[in-house]
């Protein structure tokens, strides 16, 4: 608050509350939102809205002001006449922008068209003691919009219709899922084992229990133990962390939908896996065609299938049923001169280095929906295998625009069989390969009491709506994405 202009606006606070004007009323009343006043009918009175002040344009006795929330903005008319001489001065030099106010009055419309408020009466609601960016050229630097959202929100229209967006997709999601008989549930955050993906997890510590915990990297366990417990049908909308590198595409906290049906397999789940997306999109964008990348894609067209071995062998000649160790793998990628990055690469199993494969060499170049299907079983240990072909697993993910968006399969629920697979993730994990799974006796206990077949699946909501938004960064999807701390303000964001 070190600046001319906060100087002036902690000043206006001061006198008003001189002269007895309530700086901080406890409620106000109001009878519509902004959105929904600007959709009344001429002529209808005793309107009563509020928000934050956006401009202020000054015209003698008259002065127009636009307020604005997430979800609209209305202009109101305010004139000296109308609103009374001292109840007119005191807007005039106490209302700036950034301060929210309350207005009640009269709806008409402008020779300009503009739906307005005509004001008879208003109530200061809440002073900005810092004076708002310059909307026109708004806060450039992106690190100061995601650290201060709240303005970015309020200078960005962008932002606020796709955070809106994000909103109005897990409103569609739970009413789809709801409807097909699908029962919400949460599950521990704080868990004793790393389980149900492969990846790095945050550790922390229970002074109470005196015991190292771990923040999920998923749900899939404990929804499975709910399964056991007689739940058929249920998911959860589920925050995840994962302690991993930062990307474009990649967040270590996000929000992750996880679903279980019993009695069914991977091929029911990617046939509601597309239904449901198809829903989603219609209902929150009210279309299947986006355009992203420079391409327009239609989520109504007939979605692709292709197996894990034809792709990688058609985008790198390189056949994986050929190289049953990670070393003769290895091998055959420098002899095809495919340079892979990762910082220690020889830790990795069998599992992980042809999933590096396969997102350097392979998913880039998949635009269209594509179900991706025959993971190798090294790479899915909950998955179970196929029948048929056991070195693969009953598994689909589906990719778009060079990004994973829904992972699935039809579990694994042999519980001797999930032990063999867990020793062998542990062993991975006491060698190096940080992003193996421990081993989780509780569940295995839990599968040793009997499941039923199950199908399940998942997806992050901050990379569906990035693809289809064509946002070029995954935190442009997230209302606080995380920044480093500071310990001071930085002067740009003022």
């Amino acid at each position: 608050m070190t600046s001319e202009q906060a100087v002036v606006r902690m000043e206006k606070r001061e006198e008003m509350a001189a002269k007895g004007i309530d700086v901080h009323p406890d409620r106000c009343e109001i009878t519509h939102e902004l959105h929904e006043a600007a959709m009344l009918e001429d002529g209808v009175s005793d309107i009563a809205v509020a928000g934050r002040v956006r401009s202020i344009r000054h015209m003698g006795q008259i002065v127009f002001v636009t307020i604005q929330s997430v979800r609209g903005r209305l202009q109101l008319f305010v004139r000296k006449d109308e609103l009374g001489e001292g109840s007119f001065d005191a807007f005039i030099q106490y209302v700036d922008t950034g301060d929210w106010i309350g207005a009640s009055g009269t709806m008409f419309t402008t020779k300009a068209g503009e739906k307005t408020l005509r004001v008879v009466g208003y109530q200061f609601l809440g002073k900005s003691l810092h004076p708002m960016p310059d909307k026109w050229s708004g806060m450039t630097n992106t690190e100061l919009r995601y650290r201060y959202r709240y303005l970015d929100m309020w200078l960005s229209d962008e932002t606020s219709s796709r955070l809106l967006r994000r909103t109005s997709m897990l409103r569609s999601l739970r009413a789809f899922l709801d409807n097909k008989g699908f029962l919400e549930v949460d599950t521990p955050i704080l868990q004793h084992s790393a389980s149900g993906a492969l990846a790095k997890p945050f550790v922390t510590h229970h002074h109470a229990l005196g015991q190292d915990m771990y923040l999920r990297i998923a749900p899939e366990t404990y929804l499975k133990r709910l399964v056991a417990g007689g739940f058929t049908k249920l998911y959860e909308v589920a925050k995840c962390f994962r302690n991993e590198g930062i990307s474009p595409q990649h967040l270590q906290e996000f929000t992750m939908v996880e679903g279980y049906s019993a009695f069914e397999n991977y091929e029911d789940a990617m046939a509601l896996i597309q239904e449901m997306l198809q829903y989603l999109l219609s209902e929150t964008f009210g279309t299947l065609s986006f355009s992203i990348g420079g391409e327009w894609i239609d989520f109504s067209e007939p979605w692709l299938t292709v197996t894990f071995r034809e792709l990688i062998l058609e985008k790198t000649g390189i056949d994986i049923d050929c190289y049953p160790t990670v070393e003769e793998l290895h091998a055959e990628t420098l002899r095809k001169h495919i340079r892979l990055e990762h910082e220690a690469i020889e830790t990795l199993g069998r599992g992980n280095y042809i999933d590096l494969l396969y997102k350097k060499a392979c998913r880039p170049y998949l635009m269209r929906p594509t179900f991706l299907i025959e993971h190798p079983i090294d790479l899915s240990p909950l998955a179970r295998a196929n029948d048929e072909r056991p070195a693969v697993t009953d598994r689909f993910q589906l990719v778009l625009c060079g990004a994973e968006i829904v992972n699935a399969y039809s579990e694994l629920v042999d519980p001797l069989e999930q032990r063999a697979r867990l020793e062998q993730q542990a062993l991975l994990k006491s060698g190096g390969d940080v992003e193996a799974m421990g081993m989780d006796e509780d569940y295995l206990r839990a599968m040793e009491y009997g499941m039923p077949p199950i199908a399940g699946w998942g997806f992050g909501i901050e990379r569906l709506l990035m693809i289809v938004t064509d946002s070029p960064n995954i935190k442009e999807c997230v209302y606080f994405p995380l920044v480093r701390s500071m310990e001071g303000e930085d002067d740009e964001s003022r």
